[in-house]
């Protein structure tokens, strides 16, 4: 595990991109798992503002981790944050654009979005693999859609599940552990106080801390790293750059 702890969430947006510009060098396509979120829409506006003719987007793929089951034009829709925040301003053709389909019925996506991943992706110990799977946490402990009073779905045997959010009821179609963790490279994007308390239970593996689904995230390759800022790690013994 790898932790980089910046001053604010700016400076992570902009360490985020310059890591993630690297990376995408590094193989061809380069297929990369989404996470909706506050911190992911900052470093998708600083990607696409930024760094946007840094990067070959014809060689990006991009899959999401989890989608609410809203429509693609509904302000909850992750993709339809992704288009206003990043691909409405990058020159990305649409057949690279892999989305989770909101919209259609719950199950049916879920098996349908898992056997896109089994036609698109390589394969790794005969499982999809993507190259980059960015995920954020939440409050909770969550990571894509898998909540603590499901974390059952982790350990699913398929590679998509249809989770339910614990206080809004709403379903939402996630990515199980077998594929975040068949991963090249992992990364956590962290920020705000909020989560600080989860994050030192989770990195100093504290008691109960299995109970939280990012808990859970520890790709086969050993290529785990998190990106915070210095409020989401302050409760951490660490030097901040």
């Amino acid at each position: 595990m790898e932790i980089k702890v910046y001053q604010n969430k700016e400076k992570v947006a902009e360490e985020f991109s310059k890591y993630f510009i690297e990376k995408s060098f590094t193989k061809s396509p380069f297929h990369v798992a989404l996470s909706g979120g506050s911190t992911p829409k900052i470093v998708f506006d600083v990607l696409a503002e930024k760094f946007s003719d840094k990067v070959d987007w014809n060689l990006i793929h991009f899959y999401w981790g989890d989608e609410r089951c809203v429509a693609p034009d509904d302000d909850e829709s992750n993709y339809k944050m992704t288009v206003k925040h990043l691909l409405s301003k990058i020159n990305i053709p649409e057949k690279n654009i892999h989305r989770i389909k909101g919209e259609e019925n719950p199950k049916e996506e879920a098996k349908r979005y898992g056997e896109l991943l089994e036609d698109l992706l390589p394969k790794e110990l005969g499982l999809p693999q993507f190259d980059l799977v960015i995920l954020g946490m939440g409050d909770d402990g969550h990571t894509a859609s898998i909540f603590p009073h499901e974390l059952k779905l982790w350990v699913s045997p398929d590679n998509c599940e249809v989770a339910m959010h614990p206080e809004s009821g709403q379903l939402r179609v996630s990515l199980t552990g077998r594929i975040i963790n068949n991963a090249k490279t992992v990364t956590f994007l962290v920020t705000g106080k909020s989560k600080a308390e989860k994050v030192k239970v989770i990195i100093d593996r504290e008691e109960d801390y299995l109970d939280y689904p990012a808990s859970h995230v520890s790709p086969k390759t050993k290529d785990l790293v998190w990106f915070m800022d210095a409020a989401a790690a302050k409760l951490l013994t660490l030097d901040q750059s």
